[in-house]
């Protein structure tokens, strides 16, 4: 897949899903036209970063003469549909009154995109901003709502970009209020667009796989370590993780047992299938190397392949992530 674009997703983020959802449209499909990387983001991978600064999702990385990047999910959706746009989801054919419509899908889009998300964000994410008024961004979004009531009908019954940019950002805004969202006067047209939206096999098709993987993409950037949920609990209560392996400190191996993104599933296999909770922990060998604790590569049994062994105590800091394993 060395010469696929990549794609760097998120499951549940609003900008991925649209972005998924045009490449869909486009007829693209992961695995034979791209390779898609399901990100997780409190363990962003390295070749994400390297690709976009902002490391934010959805990434298009193209593979031209130097691999260009597209870090901007309107961007990913028109360079998708100008590869292949079958429902003329950007209003290209001349005919009376789309210039008024593609005028208004800008429009609505910079609504959307601008005032919307800022108060949306206040509104359901309230706990990153002290001090904020959860209510009155919840208000001033609805009035936006009731502005897009009005709206959309006006652009027909066919679907548009603006439908496609738009709605997964109105998924987000009810999932916060269902009952709220449901029961708010002025918004007929959109409480129902929504819910067909929200039951359409074109949404089905990008929230379950191959558009979205429910395990993240292991980078090769990254180490891994297995370890069991109560040690590892433990370790967080006590400040430093001193476990090497299964049933073995570190004190008595001298180092910490990790893996590489190919060698996790074996190495479960061989130690940890009988283990009942069992944790994947995601470390950064930067983090690691930053506070002065190597990593060396050294065989491990017969077969001579080498695995990564942390010279050290693991602190709590360089665990990006850890999650129940197998998924």
């Amino acid at each position: 897949m060395a010469d696929l674009p990549v794609l760097y997703s998120f499951r549940r983020c609003p900008y991925a899903i649209r972005a998924r959802l045009a490449l869909a449209a486009a007829g693209l499909k992961p695995g034979r036209d791209m390779e898609l990387r399901e990100v997780n983001l409190k363990a962003k991978p390295p070749e994400l970063l390297a690709a976009s600064a902002k490391g934010t999702v959805p990434v298009l990385v193209l593979p031209a003469d130097g691999a260009s990047v597209i870090d901007q999910s309107l961007a990913v959706m028109r360079w998708a549909l100008e590869r292949h746009d079958p429902w003329d989801l950007l209003r290209r054919e001349e005919t009376p009154g789309v210039g008024a419509q593609r005028a208004l899908i800008e429009a609505l889009i910079a609504s959307n995109d601008g005032p919307f998300k800022h108060h949306l964000d206040r509104f359901k994410y309230a706990v990153r901003y002290p001090g904020t008024d959860a209510e009155g961004h919840r208000s001033a979004a609805l009035a936006i709502l009731r502005q897009w009531n009005e709206q959309l009908p006006q652009l027909g019954n066919r679907t548009s970009l603006a439908h496609m940019a738009l709605l997964p950002f109105l998924r987000q805004f009810r999932l916060a209020d269902p009952e709220g969202f449901d029961g708010a006067p002025g918004l007929a047209t959109l409480q129902a667009l929504l819910g067909r939206f929200l039951a359409s096999p074109e949404m089905a098709a990008v929230m379950t796989p191959p558009w979205a993987p429910r395990a993240a993409w292991r980078s090769p950037g990254h180490l891994f370590h297995l370890a069991l949920a109560e040690e590892w609990h433990a370790a967080r209560r006590q400040g430093s993780y001193r476990r090497s392996t299964r049933c073995l400190s570190l004190e008595e191996v001298g180092f910490i047992h990790a893996s590489h993104a190919d060698q996790i599933e074996a190495t479960h296999q061989r130690f940890y299938a009988d283990a009942r909770e069992v944790l994947l922990l995601t470390i950064d060998p930067a983090r690691l190397a930053a506070v002065g604790i190597a990593v060396v590569g050294e065989p491990a049994g017969e077969g001579g392949e080498l695995f990564p062994h942390i010279q050290g105590v693991l602190p709590l800091e360089a665990v990006l992530s850890w999650e129940p394993f197998p998924r």
